[in-house]
């Protein structure tokens, strides 16, 4: 299968499970892959055969946004429900990273990755 892919598209949201999360917010990066057969929208140069990349943005941002979860799991979900729902795609990959998550320790970020189907 084809794939489409979005890297490190920065954000600032309030997702968390810690009140200040919440309150103050930090960074999010997402990266995504989407699943399709490309071949129609290369052999006809067409658009309207593939699917927009600055609407697949604009989905993400609203939902990242626009939307406050407890969890990245929850974040990465609705993400992919909505890439699912909205787009002509067989499947997507959705990785959500915080880069500095307020816990104690030494690493370069935390995050979750998730694939889900069309059913």
């Amino acid at each position: 299968m084809d794939r489409i892919f979005f890297n490190k598209m920065a954000f600032y949201a309030y997702h968390g499970a810690f009140s200040e999360e919440n309150r103050l917010g930090q960074r999010f990066l997402v990266d995504l892959e989407l699943m399709m057969d490309l071949k129609p929208a290369a052999d006809t140069d067409d658009l309207d055969r593939t699917v927009n990349y600055a609407s697949v943005y604009e989905a993400v941002k609203g939902i990242v946004e626009d939307h406050t979860f407890a969890l990245v799991e929850t974040l990465a979900e609705r993400i992919a429900d909505r890439l699912l729902t909205d787009f002509p795609l067989h499947e997507v990959m959705v990785r959500v990273t915080k880069p500095d998550p307020p816990i104690p320790g030494h690493y370069e970020s935390v995050g979750v990755e998730i694939r889900r189907k069309r059913s």
